[in-house]
């Protein structure tokens, strides 16, 4: 299949080059000039997108998905499919649906979770939103790149599952760091409070996958001095992204606003600044 692929930054690039290491033929465009192993690099966006079968995006804002979809929908080939792996507002994902359907031509909104790491081993899981028709034109391009794919709804639903998600994963790795915290303050070992909650109800993805404590569980950031993995900056946006549509829709999401308001402590502080979201537990251990 030739495929265009525009944004080629820590999560697009290993992104492009699983799907060139599949045999597919990808060119890619970014505009920091930065390229990706086995992806025909392209000098402009049109170079990119003219001619392809399909376009896949990984953009940091909405703002900028409605201006780079703009100029794909005159470039792409009738009939293409065009897909928006970003994370960005609800609204934002719609209009790209919106240009992508008047100029005829396929979309998805389709934001992953998985992080760099999943980025790199072809392990993500894809959030998708549209028609039936696009999700399985691009399934077999997201068995490439991730290890599932859900089919959320329609337009804009992928977005809605991304941010509700990640609303939780915020909440759950405040609450995790918090409750380490209190053990070391208890004087109770991170190693038994680990084995603990890992295997009862204190069990979830933030402990048992991605353990905010160094040297306990499964390798994790915070064996790398809180090195992201997924950035606390990253957090912050999506939780600024889950709390702008709580309160368009509204909806009561008082953990999300306050789960936001420590994020965005930490990030302004300078705290947080080029560090994981677990850091949060590296602040804590140093009040």
């Amino acid at each position: 299949m030739k495929i265009g692929f525009v944004g080629l930054g820590n999560m697009g690039a290993p992104m492009a080059a699983n799907l060139a290491k599949a045999g597919h033929a990808v060119s890619g465009y970014d505009a920091a000039g930065v390229t990706a192993e086995g992806v025909a690099p392209a000098a402009t966006l049109a170079e990119a997108v003219t001619g392809m079968e399909a376009v896949i995006t990984m953009l940091p804002n909405g703002d900028i998905v409605r201006a780079v979809h703009a100029d794909i929908v005159r470039q792409a080939e009738a009939g293409a499919l065009l897909i928006d792996c970003s994370t960005v507002d609800v609204d934002s994902a719609r209009a790209a649906h919106d240009m992508a359907r008047e100029a005829g031509l396929l979309s998805l909104d389709a934001p992953v979770s998985g992080g760099t790491g999943g980025a790199a081993a072809g392990t993500l899981t894809f959030m998708v939103g549209g028609s039936d028709e696009a999700f399985a034109k691009g399934k077999p391009l997201f068995d490439i790149m991730g290890q599932k794919a859900v089919h959320c709804g329609e337009a804009g639903a992928g977005q809605a599952a991304k941010i509700c998600n990640n609303m939780i994963l915020g909440i759950s790795m405040i609450g995790v760091c918090e409750a380490f915290h209190l053990a070391d303050k208890l004087g109770l070992d991170r190693q038994a409070m680990f084995d603990v909650a890992s295997t009862s109800s204190g069990s979830c993805w933030s402990i048992n996958t991605y353990c905010p404590a160094p040297g306990i569980g499964p390798k994790s950031p915070a064996d790398n001095d809180y090195k992201p993995g997924f950035a606390a900056d990253l957090m912050l946006k999506d939780l600024n992204l889950s709390q702008t549509a709580a309160e368009t829709a509204g909806a009561t999401t008082e953990l999300g606003r306050h789960a936001r308001d420590i994020y965005a402590a930490f990030v302004e502080s300078g705290g947080g600044k080029d560090r994981d979201f677990s850091a949060i537990l590296d602040k804590l251990a140093k009040q």
